[in-house]
């Protein structure tokens, strides 16, 4: 199946300038099968988006079809054909 991952600017340098990246994966992909391919492709894009044991950074939202992926079971959360995965930093400053 076919997915596309959106990424913000701040992030685009670590994935070859690109704004977004479609992906072929199996059938029945999760986030996780999603963000395995991406760190597979671009390290150092994978390091910005997981730790060392793999988990999502507790400051990056992820989003599929415009749901908040923490609510619809995290890195398991399954994909369909066509999917969009919406990847945004959380912004901190005072």
């Amino acid at each position: 199946m076919w997915v596309t991952v959106l990424l913000p600017g701040q992030l685009r340098p670590s994935a070859g300038g690109e704004a977004s990246l479609r992906m072929r994966l199996a059938e029945a992909a999760t986030l996780g099968d999603v963000l395995d391919e991406i760190e597979g492709q671009y390290p150092e894009l994978g390091k910005r988006l997981r730790d060392e044991q793999a988990v999502l950074r507790r400051y990056v939202n992820f989003y599929v079809d415009g749901e908040e992926c923490r609510r619809l079971g995290g890195a398991q959360t399954p994909l369909v054909e066509g999917a969009e995965v919406q990847i945004i930093p959380s912004v901190a400053g005072g």
